[in-house]
């Protein structure tokens, strides 16, 4: 499926849930930041999220922190590396953020934070960055 299909079939809320897993989530975030400025994107996948959440029946799946700090990673990484990349490209070069459990959060938030409902409903700065900083 090209990245376009792929797109307008998440956007359409066609692609089925249980085989849409996080590479899946990273991919469309990354694919909205290839054309769009980051607040766009991230408002579009949010929207967009929320939306398939609900059209498959888990209206309380989506995650606002988990949501906005993968798509600030994404960001990043396509900053540091070029837009240029294709997709496979892409996540040959990160596998770090393709990977769930253990999540690449886990370097920047603690365990506790990221299950909290705050962290659900509000995007949560990262609360590890004191303990990365000694390091």
């Amino acid at each position: 499926m090209t990245d376009q299909d792929f797109l307008a079939a998440f956007e359409a809320c066609a692609l089925p849930n249980e085989g849409f897993h996080h590479r899946d989530h990273v991919r469309v975030a990354w694919l909205y930041l290839q054309s769009n400025p980051l607040p766009v994107a991230l408002n579009r996948f949010c929207e967009s999220l929320t939306r398939f959440a609900v059209a498959h029946g888990k209206p309380d799946l989506y995650h606002e922190t988990i949501t906005w700090s993968f798509v600030f990673l994404i960001h990043e990484r396509i900053g540091r590396n070029g837009a240029s990349t294709t997709w496979e490209e892409f996540a040959a070069e990160n596998p770090d953020l393709l990977t769930w459990k253990p999540s690449i959060l886990g370097r920047y938030y603690k365990e506790e934070t990221l299950r909290s409902e705050l962290a659900k409903k509000t995007f949560l700065m990262p609360d590890r960055v004191e303990e990365l900083a000694v390091r």
